[in-house]
């Protein structure tokens, strides 16, 4: 299995070996599902933010450690960034096609357990 790649009889295209570690697929979702990653996608869903929107959306984050996950993210084609030519530079991020299929089941996966946190509450 060469390269990360498994081609099997009647698929017309490559499925990639997740499993492999050439797998290119792979970093995509260790960047998805990174600590911060996760929480940058759902803060998205529902409208492009800047810079500083992202870091007070998502608490317990650093400037580092958010300005690492959107260039990762951006790299792997999950969201764009748009830069206005002011002083000092408005950053504004929003997510892609791509993103925003990728995006949607986490943040259907984080209702269904906030739901499901509520309803243990309840009992």
């Amino acid at each position: 299995m060469a390269g990360g790649a498994q081609i099997t009889q009647g698929d017309t295209k490559t499925r990639y070996e997740v499993f492999h570690t050439d797998c290119p697929a792979r970093d995509v979702v260790d960047h998805v599902t990174s600590r911060w990653g996760i929480w940058v996608l759902i803060s998205l869903q529902s409208n492009d933010l800047r810079f500083y929107e992202l870091r007070e959306s998502i608490r317990g984050i650093s400037e580092k450690m958010l300005a690492q996950s959107l260039r990762v993210l951006v790299r792997d084609g999950l969201i764009w960034r748009k830069v206005e030519p002011t002083t000092p530079p408005q950053v504004t991020y929003g997510l892609t096609e791509f993103g925003k299929e990728v995006g949607e089941p986490l943040g259907e996966l984080f209702d269904r357990i906030t739901q499901r946190l509520g309803s243990r509450d309840e009992e």
